[in-house]
């Protein structure tokens, strides 16, 4: 389904106008949002129990969990870590969404041959209001070993990104980011992605709100292709780049379209970026069939793969 935006998309790149409702065909909503699998289960709220801010003792709560009835789980405050710190982590979506994770389906705790002892709450790096990101290990023994399985946590939530492929005088380009990555001591090429700001778990908005603030352009809601919902169900539609040490569950997007020559010209090198985030972002773009040995990116990578697949097997929208 090749979307003819043409000479339109110069006027987006320039001033890009307000987003429309747009509806998006059934087969491309993602199986199971964010917010669904944040109500599987009925249970009640776990935090029960009291905490410490005395100057001799260390800040604790207890947790009971419903696959472990009887046996309170301790979240512990690493030192350093202040009363509004424990408090917002404990109650964070973060936290609360490690916690269903453990006990869904295919959850640690599942089939009860792990226990969850402790918690301990080590950082918190707050956006705003909001927990950004949250670091935590947690002591999950097995009971056929009695053994600690590794239980170091980076938690940062779900996220989205969006392979856009824009057909011009023949050739496919994919459009592509080029920014610093601290973590990594790099700069690097990269698929257009973002976090999700909220708990209502809109994949497809953040998507194409990531792509205005990093691309420029605004593309619409109705043209966007659920990759993800291409992967079995056992997955819960998503993929997770890093799961030996961080939550990160990403959600990935397919744009297509058709342009004039002109408009590839004028992405490539473009600045943006949103500069209060300090982000420094360059606009590059690259011939689709060189994007799969031209990026380190995984988002990129993992895109490549299912898009492929998908379109072997005839499952994209023509």
């Amino acid at each position: 389904m090749w979307t003819e935006i043409g000479k339109s998309m110069t006027h987006l790149l320039r001033s890009p106008m307000p987003l429309s409702a747009f509806a998006l065909p059934k087969r491309l909503v993602v199986s199971f949002p964010l917010a669904q699998l944040l109500h599987r289960h009925t249970t009640p709220k776990p935090f029960c129990s009291r905490m410490s801010a005395t100057p001799s003792t260390s800040l604790t709560h207890s947790i009971s969990l419903p696959t472990q009835l009887g046996q309170p789980v301790q979240v512990l405050a690493a030192p350093g870590l202040s009363d509004s710190e424990f408090r917002a982590a404990i109650e964070s979506s973060l936290f609360r969404q490690w916690l269903k994770n453990l006990e869904c389906d295919n959850g640690i705790l599942a089939n009860g041959n792990m226990t969850l002892t402790q918690v301990l709450i080590q950082g918190v790096d707050m956006f705003g209001k909001r927990i950004g990101f949250l670091k935590f290990k947690a002591d999950i023994i097995d009971k056929g070993t009695g053994k600690k399985v590794p239980g170091i946590v980076f938690a940062r939530g779900p996220a989205v990104t969006v392979l856009i492929l824009l057909e011009s005088e023949g050739t496919t380009y994919a459009v592509l980011t080029e920014q610093v990555r601290v973590p990594t001591g790099r700069v690097l090429l990269e698929l257009p992605a973002g976090m999700l700001d909220d708990d209502k778990g809109d994949f497809v908005g953040t998507a194409v709100r990531e792509v205005e603030e990093e691309i420029g352009i605004r593309l619409k809601l109705e043209d966007m292709v659920d990759l993800s919902a291409f992967l079995d169900p056992s997955t819960g539609f998503k993929v997770f780049p890093s799961p030996g040490g961080c939550d990160e569950e990403l959600g990935l997007f397919l744009y297509r379209g058709r342009v004039d020559k002109n408009i590839i010209t004028q992405l490539e090198g473009k600045e943006t970026g949103c500069v209060k985030h300090g982000e420094l972002i360059k606009v590059r773009v690259v011939p689709y069939e060189k994007l799969w040995h031209t990026t380190p990116d995984a988002k990129a990578l993992m895109a490549i793969a299912i898009y492929e697949m998908a379109k072997k097997e005839g499952l994209l929208p023509q």
